[in-house]
């Protein structure tokens, strides 16, 4: 099988601590991963060194056949990265309509911002209707959704999204979920999940990697998340 990303025994630093310990994981085409631990594992570390804002010590990183590993965040995200980051990070005082438009210009040349649009507003409606609202005054869960909008405005090939359901109401985890799903069906992208809520994992995901003290010590399809690897590797 060809996978669009290859970690091969990753290891990083922060401020001088090491964090990940020889990290190898694999996404496929069209396919949802998900990357779960407890807290202070490398989870967060493991998504900063894919995207470029964390130097990478040793190890490798493929993406679509191609090293990455030193290359820039910019020419990561053109080549087809997208990211969704723990908090967010939308611009709290522009309107929902401006932070999408910081989407498009990541996205370029590649397609028609018009269908690019409507295919955000098709998957979260509600960004239709509060486009001239400012970012910073809507709730967590259509920041959440006006963030995972504006990544996919870029056209990623591999969306990484960040504990995408912490603080958000059970009604928008769901529609969230129902989005990736929806994504996955599509089959124009991979999904990489940083995620605790294990039973959400269940519903979106098809495989599973656990991490614990920066090193993978579970994975497998993600009917193999059971119960007991929940209460060995996940639970407080």
């Amino acid at each position: 099988m060809s996978y669009l990303l290859e970690l091969r025994g990753l290891e990083a630093d922060i401020s001088g601590s090491r964090i990940l310990r020889g990290v190898t994981l694999d996404i496929g085409p069209s396919e949802v991963v998900a990357l779960m631990g407890r807290n202070g594992v490398g989870k967060t570390t493991t998504l900063k060194t894919i995207t470029g804002l964390l130097e990478v010590r040793a190890g490798t990183i493929t993406f679509a056949g191609q090293r990455i590993d030193q290359l820039p965040t910019d020419a990561r995200a053109r080549l087809g990265i997208g990211y969704v980051p723990q908090g967010r990070d939308i611009f709290p005082h522009l309107t929902v309509a401006e932070n999408l438009h910081v989407g498009l210009v990541v996205r370029g040349c590649h397609g028609p911002a018009a269908a690019a649009l409507e295919r955000v507003y098709t998957l979260f409606p509600v960004l239709k209707e509060m486009l001239n609202r400012k970012g910073g005054v809507l709730s967590g869960g259509q920041q959440q959704q006006l963030a995972i909008g504006r990544a996919l405005l870029g056209d990623p090939k591999l969306l990484i999204l960040d504990e995408p359901t912490e603080g958000i109401q059970p009604s928008i985890i769901e529609q969230i979920g129902d989005t990736l799903r929806v994504l996955k069906g599509e089959g124009r992208l991979s999904i990489l999940l940083v995620e605790q809520y294990v039973d959400f994992c269940r519903a979106v995901a098809d495989r599973y990697y656990a991490l614990d003290r920066g090193a993978v010590v579970s994975a497998g399809s993600i009917v193999e998340l059971t119960d007991d690897v929940v209460r060995t590797h996940l639970q407080v």
